[in-house]
């Protein structure tokens, strides 16, 4: 539904408070203005810099200059017996904090039944005296849909050949646009003949990217990882590009949710969620769930209404939150006033039902720190555990990085028995950084199943049975492991027993 049907609703049911939560406010007023028209209501617009104006009037025939309580009390002036009238405050929130004001506006907001007289609050945030509360409805004015988008790059693109007329590339640069508002997507479009002479879509990603920067809460990752530089975890893999393998739009019922990877720290997961989203066509997300906690009453779930709008309007992306439980730990205390707990809550429902197509990858060290909720069925497809890689599993990683590190692949390898692959990257950086061999460099490695052991068994027995295996086919069984044998230093090609 679009802001002037809701509003249209709203008036007509005589909600004589109304806040419109945009950033985009020459457009807002367009499609208000455009609904006074259509209905005869009498429109008036107010802001600090131009005072008060009325539509189809002349300007400054209600000469109450940047007043807001003057600009208030002259709503009554422009009610009509058959008719309504509309007053926009721009950006009001900032005159919120007076009694002055929110008396004033109490007192008109209750008036405006008999009058038909409506106060209409434009502001990029929601932000509503506790006295107020109850007298105001809010209305989300949506980031511009694909068609929206589409009219906008085609205004811009006025020349033949500046907008693609392959499908696939039309679907390519929309995709990049989505979650821009109109005024950014235009930006990005003549940003774009600027540099190409044409819409290519890796410029309005560069404007993304930049926009997700201004508020901290996201990140969108570029970088270039994919399967091939992962040694093993084959079985996960196949999952996760059977699920996001391409299907029809309207096929809503089998689309894909997400996924939980649990293991000890270094054995690969974030590096998998990253390479997820290049091996599948889709941008990745990164959400720092710690940054949502905000110093001010109200901001932390503002903060986190806010991150989950944006990622529902990119659409088609995965998303990547890393070692949840570290954030979310502490949503079953009582410390931050229960802070943490709704913030769990919100996460919780839309990991449940939101209809955006957004994969979720979540990484965690310590399954323990969770509630148990947040893993229950249909919030995820599918919990993974990742063990430390098996010797097959080791020899493929400690060939990648000695290709990628330029080193001596004949050279003897060191003791590597239960090491994850974070730990053979680390030797073979730090046998190029200073020169030694592989086995003099293994001597700076202390892995971490011996300085954590007790915890890393500890979270394979709660993973036995409980989850899908992501090194072998099936259920992960502790007992049932095989093939993470110790390796022994020989010269040449390591043996395995």
């Amino acid at each position: 539904m679009t802001l002037a049907e809701r509003l249209l609703e709203y008036v007509s049911a005589c909600f004589t408070g109304i806040w419109i939560e945009s950033h985009e406010h020459a457009d807002a007023l367009a499609e208000i203005t455009a609904v006074c028209r259509q209905e005869d209501w009498r429109l008036a617009l107010w802001d600090v810099t131009h005072g008060l104006s009325i539509m189809g009037a002349d300007k400054g025939s209600i000469p109450v200059g940047s007043d807001p309580l003057a600009a208030i009390g002259a709503l009554g002036g422009l009610a009509a017996p058959n008719s309504s009238a509309l007053l926009v405050l721009r950006n009001f929130h900032r005159f919120l904090s007076g009694i002055d004001v929110v008396q004033t506006l109490e007192h008109q907001l209750n008036q405006g039944k008999e009058q038909r007289t409506f106060i209409i609050i434009l502001s990029p945030v929601v932000n509503i005296p506790v006295e107020l509360e109850k007298q105001f409805v809010v209305i989300e004015h949506e980031l511009p849909g694909r068609e929206q988008l589409a009219a906008i790059a085609r205004s811009v693109a006025s020349e033949p050949g500046d907008f693609p007329d392959n499908a696939a590339e039309q679907d390519a640069l929309l995709e990049a646009a989505s979650g821009l508002t109109r005024f950014e997507a235009e930006s990005a479009c003549s940003l774009s003949l600027t540099r190409h002479s044409k819409l290519v879509p890796e410029t309005l990603w560069e404007l993304k990217s930049q926009m997700l920067k201004k508020n901290g809460l996201l990140t969108l990752h570029r970088g270039g990882e994919t399967f091939n530089d992962l040694g093993g975890l084959e079985p996960l893999k196949s999952f996760c590009a059977r699920a996001l393998r391409p299907r029809p739009e309207h096929d809503l019922l089998t689309r894909p949710r997400g996924i939980l990877l649990l293991s000890p720290p270094g054995c690969g997961k974030s590096q998998f969620c990253k390479a997820l989203g290049n091996e599948t066509g889709r941008p990745t997300l990164i959400l720092d769930v710690g940054a949502l906690m905000g110093s001010l009453v109200g901001q932390t779930e503002q903060n986190v209404r806010q991150a989950l709008k944006t990622i529902d309007a990119m659409g088609r992306c995965v998303l990547l939150i890393d070692e949840i439980e570290k954030s979310l730990s502490g949503a079953a205390g009582s410390g931050d006033s229960g802070v943490s707990t709704r913030l769990l809550g919100t996460l919780l429902t839309w990991l449940a039902e939101h209809e955006s197509d957004v994969f979720v990858a979540c990484s965690a060290n310590d399954i323990s720190r969770l509630p148990p909720e947040f893993s229950r069925a249909e919030r995820f497809d599918g919990i993974f555990f990742l063990d430390l890689p098996s010797n097959t599993e080791r020899q493929t990683i400690w060939n990648l990085y000695l290709d990628k590190f330029g080193l001596d692949s004949k050279q003897p390898l060191p003791v590597d028995t239960d090491w994850t692959g974070a730990e053979i990257k680390s030797c073979c950086r730090l046998a190029r950084m200073l020169d030694l061999s592989l086995v003099d460099a293994a001597k700076n490695v202390v892995p971490i199943a011996r300085t954590a052991q007790e915890s890393v068994e500890r979270l394979r027995q709660w993973a036995s049975g409980r989850c899908l295996s992501a090194n072998s086919p099936g259920i992960y069984g502790r007992e049932t492991e095989t093939g993470r044998g110790t390796r022994h230093v020989v010269r040449g090609k390591p043996s395995h027993n």
